[in-house]
C-alpha cells in the first residue's frame, strides 16, 4: 500500500507541544494547569510516530473507558474525525479500540480503573505509553505500565534515535496519584532540565515540562470563555491548582481544610505540664508511622506569635517509615519491612526521654496467629506499652470517626483556632496528609489507595482525645468517660517534659 503521501493531514503543535514531541527525556510529564493541549499533543505525536515509525506500539492510557472515548476517540478533534481522511482512503483502520496504520503501526487505546485491571497488559511490549491525566492513576499502576515499555527490533528514523521507547504523560494537580506525580516530576525538579532518573525509578530520562492555558493558543481561540469559567471554579485554591498549575494545592483533598499557614509550626520548646503521648500505624511492605504530640494544658503563645488553644494537640516528632533510593531520595509508598522488635527499639530511642503518658496504636497489630503479635513483640523489645487505638473512621449513629475528629480539629475552635498543629519536622505528614483523596465509591471516607499511613496515625490519636467543638467561648476539649483510662503513665527513666529537637 502507497504512503499516504496525498492525503496529508493539518497537524499543528503548539510551542511547547514542540518541546515535548522533541524532547530527548524518554519520560516526560508534560502540563500541571488546566487548557495546557495535552490531550491533544498525545493524539497528534501518536499519529505523527505511527505513521514515521512502521511497526510502532503506541499505548494510549485513561483510568476510566468512557473517560477514553470521549475525550480521544470521539469530538471534532478525536481520532475518528481527524483520520476520517485516511480512513477512506484505505491507510488507516479503527477497530473498536485499536487504530492500524498502514505499515503496521498501532495506536491501542486502553484504560485501567482498578489495580488489578494492570495484569491485562502483563505481556505488553509498549514502544510509547501515553498516560492522559497521570494523577487519576495509583503509583502501583504507573510503575506496572512503565515496566512494560521496551522496544525491541524497531528500527528508528535518524532524528528519532535515542528518543524511543518513551513516556509522556499529561496531569493536572489533584486525584489520587497527586503525591506520587509531584514527588517524581515536581518536588526538587528544575522546570524542562532532563535528568536520568535512578535505576529504582526506572532509569529513564526525565523531565517536567509545565504547560499553561497561555501556552495553548488554540484554546484561546476556539473557546475564548474558558479562562473565565477556571477563574470561576469558586474555590481560591482550585483556581491555582488548575488555572496556574500549583501543585502545592489539592483539589478534591479529603482534608481541605488543612492549611500549613495555620497548621505547620516552626519548633518550640513547650511547658513541662504538657501531656504527651504518642500514636502508631503498622507497616511493613508499606511505610509505618509513629507520632508523637503534645497536649496544651493552657492557652499558649508560640515564639513565632501562634496561638494555641487549651486542648490543642501538637504532633512534635514524627518516625515514618519509608524507604529511600540509592540518591536519599524517599520513595513514596515503600516501607522499610523492618521486623517489629526493630520498629520497637526505634520507637524507645526516639521519645528521647520525654514523659510519655500513655501510647495508642493500629488495632490490627494485635491480632494474633498463634504467636506474640505485632503489638507484643514491638512492647517486649522496647519496654513500652501501647493500647488499641480507636479504629472507627466514619461517623455512624451519631458517635463521630476519626476523620470527622481530625477534620473538626483542623478547623478549630470557635476563634478560629486549630486545635491540631504539626511541627514542621514532621515532613511526612506535611507531605501525604494534604494530598489524600475521597473514596470514589464512599465519600465519606478516604481512598486507601493513597498514602495514608500518617494520616491514620493522627486519626487514632485524635480518636485517643476526642474533642467538640463548644459553643460560646470554651475550647475546652470534651471530657472522656470515666476509666476512659486503663494504663497508667509509663516510668521512661529521666523524664523531660521539654522537647529535644535534632
Amino acid at each position: 500500500m502507497p504512503r499516504p503521501n496525498d492525503a496529508a493531514l493539518d497537524i499543528n503543535l503548539h510551542e511547547k507541544q514542540q518541546v515535548a514531541f522533541w524532547s530527548e527525556a524518554t519520560e516526560i510529564l508534560y502540563g500541571g494547569a488546566a487548557g495546557g493541549g495535552k490531550s491533544h499533543l498525545m493524539r497528534m505525536a501518536a499519529i505523527i510516530w505511527c505513521s514515521e515509525i512502521p511497526g510502532l506500539q503506541v499505548y494510549l492510557f485513561r483510568r476510566i473507558r468512557d473517560d477514553l472515548v470521549k475525550n480521544h476517540m470521539e469530538g471534532p478533534s478525536g481520532f475518528r474525525e481527524f483520520l476520517a481522511g485516511w480512513v477512506e482512503c484505505g491507510f488507516v483502520t479503527i477497530v473498536e479500540d485499536e487504530i492500524r496504520f498502514w505499515n503496521g503501526s498501532k495506536i491501542y487505546l486502553c484504560h485501567c480503573k482498578d489495580e488489578k485491571d494492570r495484569f491485562k497488559y502483563q505481556g505488553a511490549e509498549i514502544h510509547v505509553l501515553l498516560i492522559d491525566e497521570l494523577t487519576h492513576f495509583s503509583e502501583v499502576i504507573y510503575r506496572f505500565l512503565r515496566n512494560r515499555v521496551r522496544m525491541v527490533g524497531i528500527r528508528l528514523p535518524e532524528k528519532y534515535r535515542g528518543k524511543f521507547p518513551r513516556i509522556v504523560c499529561g496531569a493536572n494537580p489533584g486525584g489520587i496519584g497527586h503525591q506520587f506525580v509531584k514527588t517524581t516530576f515536581i518536588d526538587g525538579v528544575v522546570p524542562l532540565a532532563v535528568v536520568t532518573a535512578p535505576d529504582s525509578e526506572g532509569g529513564m530520562r526525565r523531565q517536567y515540562i509545565p504547560a499553561r492555558l497561555e501556552d495553548n493558543p488554540s484554546m484561546a481561540a476556539n473557546d475564548p470563555g474558558y479562562e473565565k469559567r477556571l477563574a470561576g471554579l469558586g474555590s481560591e485554591s482550585l483556581v491555582r491548582a488548575m488555572r496556574w498549575g500549583d501543585w502545592d494545592v489539592v483539589e478534591g483533598a479529603f482534608f481541605d481544610n488543612f492549611d500549613p499557614k495555620r497548621h505547620v509550626l516552626r519548633p518550640f520548646e513547650f511547658p513541662d505540664d504538657w501531656l504527651m503521648f504518642r500514636a502508631g500505624d503498622w507497616g511493613s511492605a508499606r511505610p509505618f508511622c509513629f507520632g508523637w504530640y503534645a497536649v496544651a494544658s493552657d492557652r499558649f503563645v508560640t515564639p513565632d506569635g501562634a496561638v494555641i488553644p487549651r486542648g490543642a494537640m501538637v504532633k512534635y516528632r514524627e518516625w515514618y517509615g519509608v524507604k529511600k533510593d540509592q540518591h536519599g531520595k524517599f520513595m513514596p509508598n515503600v516501607g522499610l519491612k523492618l521486623d517489629a522488635a526493630a520498629v520497637g527499639k526505634g520507637i524507645r530511642t526516639r521519645d528521647l526521654g520525654d514523659k510519655i503518658s500513655y501510647g495508642v496504636l493500629d488495632p490490627a497489630a494485635f491480632a494474633s496467629d498463634g504467636g506474640p503479635s505485632i503489638a507484643e513483640r514491638i512492647m517486649s523489645a522496647s519496654g513500652i506499652v501501647f493500647r488499641p487505638a480507636d479504629n472507627k473512621r466514619v461517623t455512624q449513629r451519631g458517635a463521630m470517626g476519626g476523620w470527622d475528629q481530625m477534620r473538626a480539629r483542623l478547623r478549630g475552635n470557635e476563634e478560629g483556632l486549630p486545635m491540631l498543629f504539626f511541627f514542621s519536622t514532621c515532613v511526612h505528614s506535611i507531605r501525604t496528609i494534604p494530598a489524600l483523596q475521597h473514596d470514589e465509591d464512599k465519600p465519606e471516607d478516604l481512598d486507601t489507595d493513597g498514602e495514608d499511613h500518617a494520616a491514620d496515625e493522627t486519626r487514632y490519636a485524635c480518636m485517643s482525645r476526642p474533642w467538640v467543638r463548644k459553643d460560646g467561648n470554651d475550647d475546652k476539649p470534651a471530657e472522656l468517660p470515666p476509666g476512659y483510662w486503663q494504663l497508667p503513665p509509663l516510668d521512661h527513666g529521666q523524664r523531660s517534659g521539654r522537647i529535644k529537637i535534632g
